[in-house]
């Protein structure tokens, strides 16, 4: 069991329980000990905040999860992180949502058309591996299945209760790297 875990994220706090359910299992898996999610707003905040808090808190395990906005080329970190001044020695705590949060909704179409109370699954047949879909594609995708409706703010937070994380980690090799982290 680690001491503490902080998961630090790109997003809005609203998000905060909607990844609590989605990490129901680190929390298991830690004696019933939830990571605390701290939420970073944009990109830059949330990195700095994580870069502060592996200075602050030396005894316990700190990540940082943002959004790749692009495909993982395997430089993700030197082309997003360093630039901000990161450095390398964190490579191994920073996992992506690639290319955006929104891939991992298409990871699991029954919990979608659950929450839209719609048959989704023929409108969002695409490629399994959602880490190979370009964001914009995500994001139209989820516009026209579900008419427009699908706005982050809102939906977010309660898609990200549904969502399996199984389905996700199979769907999505960052995620499963993510867990495996943790378990």
């Amino acid at each position: 069991m680690v001491a503490e875990i902080r998961i630090y994220y790109e997003g809005d706090t609203e998000l905060r329980e909607g990844f609590r359910s989605f990490f129901r299992e680190i929390e298991t898996a830690n004696d019933g000990q939830p990571p605390k999610l701290i939420a970073g707003r944009g990109r830059e905040q949330a990195m700095a905040d994580f870069q502060k808090a592996v200075r602050k808190h030396p005894g316990a395990l700190i990540v940082l999860l943002i959004d790749s906005d692009g495909p993982d080329d395997g430089k993700l970190f030197d082309t997003i992180c360093r630039p901000q001044q990161m450095p390398g020695q964190l490579r191994d705590r920073v996992f992506w949502m690639v290319e955006c949060m929104e891939s991992w909704f298409l990871a699991d179409v029954e919990a979608l058309s659950s929450y839209y109370r719609a048959d989704l699954t023929e409108a969002l047949r695409g490629n399994p591996i959602v880490e190979q879909i370009p964001k914009r594609d995500v994001l139209n995708r989820l516009k026209a299945a579900t008419e427009g409706r699908y706005h982050k703010t809102k939906d977010a937070p309660h898609l990200l209760k549904r969502i399996q994380p199984e389905r996700v980690k199979q769907a999505a090799p960052n995620c499963r790297r993510l867990f495996d982290r943790f378990l």
